[in-house]
């Protein structure tokens, strides 16, 4: 079978990988906890969602860790995070940029995580849950990390939905013998479409609109009210 035959090539996986050190970067530096993070911190949550999504694949596959053999997956993920933060204060201007490269990565993460599973031989499910996986990963290390709310984070704009979205799309066209590629191609496009339309016209689950609608809430009972 050709598809057995598949490898995700080096330049495809360094794309995603240095995506998501930039991305992971830019979003370190803005982040406002009870403290800034430092430099090195902000490296290193670029690297994390650079490295995470591709780390967490291979662990649940089972197989040796692809980003841990090579040297250019660390030289690339540290490139793009410093690339990231030291042009942080250019990009957190264009806000579009920042969710932009969100969805791509995501979408790769998930496209390459899916792609894997289904050569390796796993069936359709496993294989969609494999690259969905692969696509929140990196950025689930980063809120653990952070103190953030993981699962509300992920629930919101539809971003693990899109990521799985994706995944099943291209986890369908290869049942239908669709070169990998191809498919993989298809997969990214529909994560992402998905991931920018969920973040323009503020699409999100039932669940997260309760969850805000009780944050402000609580926000707005804290809030005195002054009578004439």
């Amino acid at each position: 079978m050709a598809q057995s035959q598949f490898v995700i090539p080096l330049w495809a996986d360094l794309t995603a990988v240095g995506l998501g050190g930039v991305q992971g970067a830019l979003f370190a530096s803005g982040f406002v906890g009870k403290q800034r993070l430092d430099p090195l911190g902000v490296v290193i949550i670029g690297i994390l969602i650079g490295m995470g999504g591709g780390l967490i694949r291979d662990l649940l596959l089972g197989v040796q860790p692809v980003t841990l053999q090579s040297n250019w997956y660390l030289i690339t993920a540290t490139s793009a995070a410093l690339v990231g933060m030291l042009l942080s204060n250019l990009f957190q201007r264009l806000n579009a940029v920042i969710i932009g490269l969100d969805a791509v990565v995501i979408g790769m993460f998930g496209a390459f995580g899916t792609s894997k599973a289904l050569v390796l031989g796993l069936p359709i499910v496993p294989a969609i849950f494999i690259g969905s996986c692969a696509a929140v990963g990196g950025s689930m290390l980063r809120d653990v990390i952070l103190g953030l709310p993981v699962a509300i984070m992920h629930v919101g704009s539809l971003y693990a939905i899109a990521a799985a979205a994706g995944c099943a799309v291209l986890a369908g066209a290869s049942a239908l013998g669709a070169p990998i590629v191809a498919a993989a191609i298809v997969g990214i496009a529909v994560t992402t479409v998905i991931r920018l339309l969920a973040v323009v016209f503020d699409i999100s689950l039932p669940e997260q609109r309760a969850l805000h609608r009780r944050k402000v809430a609580a926000e707005t009972a804290s809030i005195p009210i002054v009578k004439p």
